[in-house]
């Protein structure tokens, strides 16, 4: 339930509309519902202004059905990442309405228009083709959380004249994710030549001393930079909400 819907709840409460009984049925499971397996945060959209996400990733199918089913009844959109074309298939078949977008590996369910809530574009940089997937999780989250998007893909700093060609558009930005596996030296550059906040995101993507996207993550929280801010491993959601929160109107 968002603060809108609340709104009108209580506007039918006051105006004879709705009875108390029935709203304090649709006020049950504020704060939460419990499934047995999974808490369901309702309360979280009126709290943080941006409903709760499903982790898809070791949850079954039909955990994720289940959840998807009862945030489906009690709130607007819905947004479920980290899931494999194989249960994506499955889920869609038990919940109808779902668009899968399986370089993304994200799930949305569209019941509500998606309001602008962003002062200024976010841009979501990838420094390389093989990165794309995480700036994709991004750019996918970005969207859903009301803000417009712009994607300049494949400007690392191998070839960094691709960067200094799309720096117009990069300077409109309200807030900058940057997106880099091997040596994660893309956010570090990039801080360095704008006044924006800029979000940095390791992939795992690299070579054996690489280490899984150990050695991006520890460039990236060692950059020179000011205004870096750094999150985990892959962790293009958490860049994105990160980046939703930070750009968000007053």
């Amino acid at each position: 339930m968002n603060r809108e819907q609340l709104r009108r709840l209580l506007g039918d409460v006051r105006s004879g509309r709705t009875g108390v009984d029935r709203a304090l049925e649709k006020l049950r499971v504020l704060p939460y519902e419990d499934l047995g397996f999974a808490r369901i945060d309702h309360h979280r959209q009126l709290r943080k202004g941006f409903p709760e996400v499903i982790l898809g990733e070791g949850k079954r199918p039909g955990q994720i059905a289940a959840i998807l089913r009862r945030m489906k009844a009690a709130s607007g959109n819905v947004l479920v990442t980290r899931v494999s074309p194989e249960t994506a298939g499955k889920v869609r078949r038990a919940v109808r309405g779902l668009r899968h977008d399986p370089l993304s590996r994200t799930l949305v369910l569209l019941r509500e228009k998606i309001r602008l809530q962003g002062r200024a574009p976010i841009v979501i940089l990838a420094a390389g083709t093989s990165d794309i997937p995480v700036a994709e999780e991004a750019a996918v989250t970005a969207t859903l959380l009301g803000n417009e998007v712009e994607r300049v893909y494949d400007v690392g700093v191998a070839g960094i004249h691709r960067l200094f060609g799309e720096m117009d558009r990069i300077s409109r930005a309200g807030v900058i994710i940057a997106v880099a596996g091997m040596e994660g030296a893309l956010p570090s550059v990039v801080g360095g030549l704008v006044d924006r906040p800029v979000i940095a995101v390791p992939t795992s993507v690299g070579y054996g001393a690489s280490f899984g996207g150990i050695a991006a993550l520890l460039a990236m929280l060692n950059a020179c930079a000011s205004g870096i801010t750094v999150v985990n491993i892959d962790n293009g959601f958490g860049a994105a909400f990160a980046a939703a929160l930070m750009n968000r109107k007053a």
